[in-house]
């Protein structure tokens, strides 16, 4: 299908079929020049055994093509479109060469795609499909490779030349013609797909240092800026160093480079990019001289690099199998960011901040895009443009879609937490998949997988339906005390509006965080995780003495509209004395909205709070008081630093931290594992039980949930 208009077409997600060849090895030589740079590509292709037997079509955008050889004889070929297409190629499973001659003028290249010049120095940028204007390829993100990148430019403009993975060779060229140029050889190990890609060229300074990791393995970090710019980046190297010790301390991902590089760049499209060992970045992300810098500067910083390190493990190690999958990496790396940043936080209370942040983002952003006419599920169906589903849905939706997969992974009986359940689905995700390209689907599967007796394992078919449906769940409590029998039934009932392709909607797997709080504040029922997987279900809690007031979705475990019909006085009371410090914080926000929200028609500036992974502007409506969700316009004049409804300190809300001192020392010092100290992490115990309800609910299903002793 395509638009008669630019003859756009409109890729779907069940047209998927494995590409015809594949490529094993790519050796790559430049010859660096503004105007005409030269690209000689070498690879070692061979047919899928698992396609059936078709021509080699390969992308290529802007290029000019000089030569095509195959195990070094001419062969036929043809232009169709922005496709080489061979089809006179050796026959059989048996790699053959392919060589590629072509040029570019990355000087011309105002798309900042593929291989361009900023400020007398040259960059990359691959993804989604940037690397077609680089060579012709398979530029698809299931075509992995092991790369070879032989840089030479001239050595007194271009003295620093990066590429992925280990410098294995370097020096000044010889021979007529090279005077004054030199060279650069880098290995990447490790196989990527093309959109992994990077390379930079030209007058850079760097701050390295070197860090033994807890596997005992030496590792060389670098960050490159322009001269003069070397003085505000120790922030960011305390924060990739940090960031390497908390993925080997919380999930046993290990650096598996001998280097890792951070490059920062002005003129650069998206806030970062995570390429293999050579990320780079938009300076905003990098610089920081704590003289001018904000607290939001540092926080932002620290989140951001620890963002695309993270990339490192999920997305490139493990990569899409097509960009329909693309919160496969993007909604799985935002979790593991957020989480980071919590970690780094240190306080009960800052942790609080940290996630009462990324629910305004969801609020103010996210679920606004539900709301409107570019609702699109989690893991879209069909696209036109790629680089338009770089969205809060894909992001922040996604990361929201993980974390409930780590709450349902949870298993009471073997005394297992949901963090402990996550990290063991991680270990089994990597153990299956690493070096493929893959699926949500498998991800999913993975953690279920390691989870054999948790929900998630239990409701899997059904849990993946936030992957496929689009829209904002709504959930309606209600509650009835029995004093005679001393038993409380919490009635819980979901929806979801229709959205654009989808006029109707199948219930959702929810996990809703739940305790009950006695007239004073003393805890009736500690917390536990009830899971509404029915139109309507309910919960019989028994051996309650007195009235409660019910505290729900704790931690905000789902990401919905929660109508709860509370008294002030009921709100009051669990902003004195809720155990759960977003939920004091949202208690403030119902109880300020009792004044302000229902009479209040304002909207959300558009873009306030959204996440600096990706640009994205959007507003949220307000909205009348007992919705939780969409008091969002509120969140903004409340949340400061201080306290959280009564409780410790509060830090920053972008991550719950302060700027760098004086000094020079930076907060990030505080989690560094091998690098610099010991490992700080917070964990909150509970030991909830629930009992088995009498009967069933009008409309819906009451039953009993087993009681979960939970840590995180």
């Amino acid at each position: 299908m395509t638009f008669r208009e630019g003859l756009a077409t409109v890729v779907q997600r069940a047209d998927y079929a494995p590409p015809a060849y594949l490529i094993e090895t790519v050796d790559l030589t430049f010859d660096l020049d503004p105007a005409k740079t030269r690209v000689l590509n070498r690879m070692q292709v061979r047919r899928n055994p698992d396609a059936p037997a078709q021509a080699l079509r390969l992308d290529g955008e802007d290029l000019n093509l000089a030569r095509v050889l195959v195990n070094g004889a001419g062969t036929s070929f043809k232009l169709e479109g922005n496709q080489l297409v061979l089809e006179n190629l050796p026959q059989g499973h048996e790699p053959f060469e392919l060589e590629i001659f072509t040029t570019c003028a990355p000087a011309r290249n105002t798309q900042l795609m593929g291989l361009y010049v900023s400020n007398d120095s040259f960059f990359t940028q691959c993804e989604a499909e940037g690397f077609r204007r680089i060579t012709y390829f398979l530029d698809r993100p299931d075509v992995m490779a092991s790369y070879t990148v032989t840089l030479r430019a001239d050595a007194a403009k271009y003295p620093v030349l990066l590429s992925n993975g280990n410098l294995v060779d370097s020096g000044p060229l010889s021979g007529p013609g090279n005077e004054g140029r030199h060279f650069a050889k880098w290995v990447d190990p490790h196989k990527k797909p093309c959109y992994l890609f990077a390379l930079v060229a030209g007058l850079l300074v760097q701050r390295e240092q070197r860090i033994v990791s807890r596997s005992g393995t030496e590792h060389l970090l670098q960050v490159y800026v322009r001269p003069g710019d070397l003085d505000k980046t120790e922030h960011a190297m305390n924060s990739l160093m940090a960031s390497v010790a908390w993925d080997e301390a919380r999930f046993g991902l290990p650096l598996d480079l001998e280097r890792f590089m951070i490059v920062a760049t002005s003129d650069f499209n998206m806030g970062a990019m995570e390429n293999k060992g050579l990320n780079i970045f938009n300076t905003k992300y990098v610089l920081a001289n704590p003289a001018t810098a904000t607290d939001t500067d540092f926080a932002n910083i620290e989140s951001v690099v620890g963002h695309e390190y993270f990339h490192n493990w999920t997305g490139n190690r493990i990569t899409c199998r097509d960009w329909f999958q693309l919160s496969l990496k993007e909604g799985l790396t935002v979790f593991r960011d957020q989480e980071f940043s919590m970690d780094m936080a240190g306080s009960p209370s800052a942790r609080a901040v940290k996630r009462i942040e990324d629910v305004r983002v969801l609020r103010t952003a996210q679920f606004p895009e539900d709301a409107g006419p570019m609702a699109h599920p989690v893991r879209p169906d069909s696209y036109v443009e790629i680089n338009n589903f770089y969205t809060v849905t894909i992001y922040e939706k996604g990361a929201e879609v993980v974390r409930m997969m780590q709450t349902l992974a949870a298993t009471p009986a073997e005394g297992t937490s949901g963090r402990d359940g996550f990290a063991r689905g991680m270990k089994l995700y990597f153990q299956r998949h690493d070096g493929q390209a893959v699926t949500c689907d498998d991800f999913a599967q993975a953690i279920a997988d390691a989870n054999p007796h948790s929900d998630l394992a239990r409701l899997l078919p059904q849990f993946k339906r936030w992957y496929s449906q689009a829209g904002t769940p709504r959930v309606q409590a209600s509650g009835q005390y029995d004093a005679a029998a001393q038993t409380y039934t919490l009635t819980l009932t979901q929806s979801c509006p229709a959205t654009p392709g989808q006029p109707s909607k199948e219930p959702f797997v929810i996990p809703v965080s739940a305790a009950l709080l006695g007239a004073h504040g003393e805890e009736l029922a500690p917390a536990r995780t009830l899971v509404l997987t029915q139109a309507t279900e309910s919960f019989v809690f028994e051996g309650i003495a007195s009235e409660p007031t019910p505290s729900l979705l704790r931690g905000f475990s789902a990401p919905v509209l929660l109508q709860m019909d509370l008294t002030d006085a009921q709100w009051l009371l669990l902003l004195a004395h809720d155990t759960d410090p977003f939920n004091r914080w949202e208690a403030g926000q119902r109880l300020n909205g009792s004044v302000s929200w229902a009479s209040s028609s304002s909207h959300c500036p558009a873009g306030r709070g959204l996440p600096q992974r990706h640009a994205q502007r959007a507003a949220a409506p307000g909205a009348g008081r007992g919705v939780q969700g969409t008091g969002a316009h509120a969140a903004g004049r409340n949340l400061h630093r201080g306290t959280v409804a009564g409780g410790g300190p509060a830090a920053h809300p972008r991550g719950a931290r302060g700027h760098a001192p004086a000094t020079g020392a930076s907060p990030s010092r505080r989690l560094a594992g091998r690098l610099r100290g010991p490992q700080r992490h917070r964990r909150l115990h509970a030991r909830p039980r629930l009992q088995r309800p009498p009967c069933a609910g009008q409309h819906g299903v009451a039953h009993a949930v087993p009681g979960l002793r939970a840590k995180r």
